[in-house]
């Protein structure tokens, strides 16, 4: 279907189908809207996926280039940008074309679903080759540099699940396992579900799918499942952003929630979404030390503003993103997430700052600072450059680096929190 827009005399085209966005994008399902992910599986080829793509052409002039324009984007939502930020969209879509070729011929030459053989685990220090054939180890680098340069969103599902472990995580348990736990969970009221309730019409409001009922009961089944998983997590704010996401991309509940489930209990740090946050107080610590070492001046620089970076890095690490960068750039993040761990989160945030370095040491207001990063991640529409300065400018940053970082902080955190519990307990007994 296309749509033309009319303004101020400036004509624009946006090449879009509802059911035929960018390859890898929601397609017709098993339910009737053509767009809800589903509990069970659905099938396309990947051919039909290669050839679909949404195409944003515009004869604005540069001098235009500001022009501010919407758009829907290929998981369904809509974009507030410029013509500039249209352009580099177009760009990066091409780029994702070409890399889908790559990916192609891969499997032309090694074999449909290469890349689903059991990986090489990475370590700190490098990989463990010790007694591994040649072709795992090529296929393992291989796909280490592939995943850097994007998953193509056709292949995102199953990649995903082999690679962050999820699919190995599933096998343990009967296959029925998700939907006994829904049946389980159905008519019973917990803290966990009041707060879900409370927060699915506030999860991406704009997204025409997400905001139906449809698109609210399936997120809170994958929440409330969660839920009922580990009563240590509960629900906590911020894993909404998170479900949501894996469900556009993942297609069917089941799937979005062992991808949820693999983030919590094997990916990201322990303790980031219980009640205290302790785990995601730990990594706010360490992520102002890693900035310290990282970008000196910069960090010099806030702390003589009295900035607390947990001010922005906070969201970034609870919603992965998800609520601060455009979908697409996101998901090219979570591409490399579910590969290479949490360590990835330092990387991509840290990188925010290097990128305006300058414009922040000009900074001298703590809302001057809030600006700069909300426009720079909110404009961030080719993560190309993103991944670029995360790991070539940021430098070398291992596992074991930042786990021995996180263990140097969790003393501090866990008396901090101490501390503010028994506080809390004198005021509930003076009252």
């Amino acid at each position: 279907m296309m749509r033309s827009f009319l303004s101020s005399g400036i004509h624009y085209q946006l090449l879009q189908d509802s059911e035929d966005r960018m390859f890898g994008a929601p397609a017709q399902r098993e339910v009737s809207d053509g767009f809800a992910p589903t509990r069970r599986p659905y099938w396309i080829t990947s051919a039909t996926l290669r050839s679909r793509a949404t195409t944003i052409t515009s004869s604005v002039p540069k001098k235009s280039s500001n022009f501010p324009v919407k758009f829907e984007d290929m998981y369904g939502f809509t974009v507030e940008g410029n013509i500039d930020d249209v352009n580099v969209l177009n760009e990066v879509r091409e780029r994702v074309r070409e890399q889908g070729k790559v990916w192609w011929d891969l499997e032309a030459s090694k074999g449909a679903n290469w890349y689903l053989q059991p990986q090489i685990s990475w370590n700190g220090e490098g990989i463990s080759v010790a007694s591994l054939k040649l072709s795992k180890l090529a296929n393992t680098i291989t796909l280490k540099r592939l995943i850097r340069k994007g998953i193509p969103p056709v292949l995102r599902p199953k990649v995903w699940l082999s690679v962050s472990g999820a699919a190995k995580k599933r096998s343990t348990v009967p296959e029925s396992y998700y939907d006994d736990l829904i049946k389980a969970t159905e008519g019973k009221i917990t803290a966990a579900t009041r707060q879900i309730d409370h927060d699915l019409p506030r999860t991406f409001p704009s997204h025409p799918w997400l905001d139906s009922p449809e698109g609210q009961a399936s997120l809170r089944r994958v929440l409330v499942g969660y839920s009922f998983r580990d009563s240590d997590v509960g629900y906590c704010q911020g894993l909404n952003y998170v479900a949501a996401l894996l469900l556009l991309v993942m297609k069917t509940e089941e799937d979005a929630f062992w991808l949820l489930a693999v983030l919590l209990e094997n990916v990201l740090v322990n303790d980031c979404y219980t009640d205290n946050l302790s785990g995601c107080h730990v990594e706010q610590r360490v992520f102002r030390d890693l900035l310290a070492k990282k970008c000196p001046r910069i960090a010099a620089h806030l702390e003589a503003m009295e900035f607390d970076v947990s001010l922005v890095a906070t969201e970034w690490f609870l919603c992965l993103f998800s609520k601060s960068l455009p979908s697409e750039t996101t998901l090219r993040v979570w591409d490399v997430l579910f590969n290479e761990g949490a360590k990835v989160l330092f990387h991509v945030a840290l990188a925010f700052f290097k990128m305006k370095e300058e414009e922040l040491l000009q900074a001298h207001q703590i809302g001057e600072v809030m600006d700069i990063l909300q426009t720079t991640t909110h404009h961030l529409y080719d993560p190309d450059e993103l991944l670029r300065v995360a790991f070539e400018k940021i430098g070398s940053m291992t596992t074991n680096t930042i786990t021995k970082e996180r263990k140097k902080q969790e003393p501090a955190v866990m008396a901090e929190l101490d501390q503010r519990l028994r506080r809390l307990n004198m005021l509930k007994t003076n009252e």
